[in-house]
């Protein structure tokens, strides 16, 4: 256990010109800008969406802050008039970053487009007079499966089955819709309790809709430890490179650090390098399970971290591997 927290505090990102306070993060490469089309379509259709959902900013209440990232802020709020607890996202008029702006308006756009229970729902977007932006969606009352684990310590493959049941769902959907999330990570899978806990992807900002069959996709966005090798080099690992297989191969990353307790590319402890990192992701050997893991996610993990991305299972396929149908519910 005091390995999983020692390894937790890493937080797997590289360093910023930021303050020495701040945590190490991985450097988030600026993504070519959104049109001004769909930046305007996101601003057209503010109303549009938040008159669906029939929640006006006015009738809610900030409770307390759940957390910061992305250039904004997340509050945990509850309507006065239903009582009904949410978060509300708000990213400041005064923000003066232009990529964090253009990231509010691709993550607005997509989860316009999506409606999926293995996808974060949001209730209405809102852009205020002030020139604030605000997303209000579904409260997840288990944080992220990063917050999760620091507090459980490592998960089960019974409930690392379950989670990649969810998550293959919700890829599978994102990417029969031609969308590449590009930021799969257990910080950006939000979990919610119930009788069987739910998980769901979140955070869009840096994700891609694939317009045309060869839409060019910039493979160096998101987080560069659970990037796949032919992000880094995708003349030699990627082929034709769509994307999709990208996700597949976070989600093996995810799912294998979760079991582990610490990330797959690094021994505990270890300080993350966005040279070591590269490094190890795109020389050295796919990280694999301890011997005493089930042939059934030996498996499945092999097939997330195929180097090569054509010879990577679809979420579609994953969906019909033996680690994640059979029946391990005696173990959550």
């Amino acid at each position: 256990m005091a390995v999983v927290r020692d390894r937790r505090q890493l937080n797997l990102r590289l360093p910023l010109p930021e303050p020495s306070s701040r945590r190490p993060r991985f450097p988030l490469p600026i993504p070519p800008p959104i049109s001004t089309t769909a930046a305007a379509a996101a601003t057209t259709t503010n109303t549009t969406a938040s008159s669906a959902a029939n929640i006006s900013c006015n009738d809610l209440e900030k409770l307390h802050v759940i957390g910061h990232g992305n250039g904004g802020t997340v509050y945990k709020v509850r309507h006065r008039k239903t009582s009904q607890v949410y978060a509300l996202k708000v990213v400041h008029a005064d923000t003066d970053d232009a990529l964090v702006r253009r990231q509010v308006f691709r993550e607005m756009e997509i989860l316009r487009r999506t409606d999926s229970p293995y996808i974060v729902h949001c209730h209405g977007i809102y852009e205020k007079p002030t020139g604030d932006i605000a997303i209000l969606m579904e409260y997840m009352d288990l944080g992220t499966l990063d917050t999760l684990s620091q507090k459980e310590g490592t998960f089960s493959e019974s409930k690392l089955a379950h989670i990649a049941r969810q998550v293959l769902n919700g890829l599978n959907y994102l990417h029969t819709h031609k969308i590449i999330h590009r930021d799969i990570k257990p910080s950006n899978l939000l979990v919610k309790k119930g009788m069987e806990m739910e998980v769901k992807i979140s955070d869009f900002g840096v994700s891609k809709i694939m317009c045309r069959t060869l839409d060019a996709c910039n493979s160096y966005v998101g987080t560069c430890a659970y990037m796949s090798p032919e992000r880094f080099d995708p003349d030699t690992y990627g082929g034709n490179y769509n994307g999709y297989a990208a996700d597949i191969w976070s989600l093996g990353l995810t799912l294998l650090e979760l079991y582990l307790g610490h990330f797959p590319f690094l021994t505990p402890g270890q300080r993350p390098d966005w040279a070591t990192l590269m490094c190890a992701i795109c020389f050295g050997d796919p990280p694999s399970l301890p011997e005493n893991s089930s042939e059934e996610f030996r498996s499945f993990v092999e097939r997330c971290l195929q180097k090569e991305s054509s010879k990577r299972w679809t979420a579609s396929q994953l969906l019909s591997h033996p680690f994640v149908c059979k029946d391990l519910r005696s173990d959550r």
